[in-house]
């Protein structure tokens, strides 16, 4: 099947987006990736392409995502989703979650836009776009296995693949469960099968492995970089894994 294989999976990219605050624009998200400073909290995206009544239901981290999704994908439908995210709206779910310890009655709008697959939902009723979407958080390995799906799609048949990944630091009530620096993020993809330049992903599973990749980033941030400095081969290790990532340029 085209796009997957034994050994991996292989993509281009034909179309790429990034939002964090401060870090809006092409220029700058490659300034960062040479000087690699922390990103911090900051002013919300506009995501001025969503009917207001709709954009403010979505919380920080939905608003990246859909800012990236919308600016990757343009005016094109039909394109099959897959939102990536380790935490999704974590800080909701905190909200949610203390309301209920004190016996406070919970939204329900709430707690429908708390659960990962919602961005993907916003902007399936904001586009009237009926397009296949899938939301997934596999640990510090979301952004691999978000890449996995897409490709499986490709190799099912599909023209094209978006993938956007995103994510916001943890709530106060969760900072015990922090493993690396988090930082506030989103980006989205939109790949096709392997053209003259791709990039391919390959991994290995053992007990013995143990994660020694970039701790200082989230793992989205990481594959990010890699991709805007155009390196070679980023190689992460995590969660009994070793993920090979490739470029090969054209």
């Amino acid at each position: 099947m085209q796009g997957v294989s034994d050994e991996g999976v292989q993509f281009s990219i034909v179309a790429s987006a990034a939002w964090a605050p401060g870090v809006e624009t092409h220029d700058a998200w490659l300034a960062w990736a040479k000087d690699e400073y922390a990103i911090t909290e900051g002013k919300e995206p506009s995501v001025k392409n969503m009917a207001p009544m709709l954009r403010r239901r979505a919380g920080f981290a939905a608003k990246m995502a859909l800012e990236v999704a919308y600016q990757c994908l343009g005016n094109k439908t039909g394109v099959p989703l897959v939102f990536s995210s380790r935490h999704g709206e974590a800080s909701r779910s905190a909200d949610l979650l203390l309301e209920l310890a004190g016996g406070a009655p919970l939204s329900p709008t709430s707690f429908g836009l708390s659960v990962h697959n919602a961005p993907a939902g916003l902007f399936s009723i904001a586009r009237l776009d009926h397009a296949n979407s899938t939301a997934i958080a596999a640990g510090k390995s979301s952004v691999e296995s978000a890449v996995i799906e897409a490709c499986g799609l490709l190799a099912e048949g599909e023209p094209e693949v978006l993938v956007v990944v995103y994510d916001c630091p943890l709530p106060k009530v969760f900072s015990g469960f922090q493993d690396c620096v988090e930082q506030p993020y989103a980006w989205a993809w939109l790949i096709q099968s392997a053209g003259d330049d791709f990039y391919s992903l390959h991994w290995s599973a053992g007990e013995k492995i143990v994660c020694s990749n970039d701790e200082r980033l989230p793992a989205g941030l990481e594959i990010l970089r890699f991709h805007l400095r155009r390196d070679a081969v980023l190689e992460r290790m995590c969660d009994r894994r070793r993920w090979q990532w490739m470029h090969h340029a054209g």
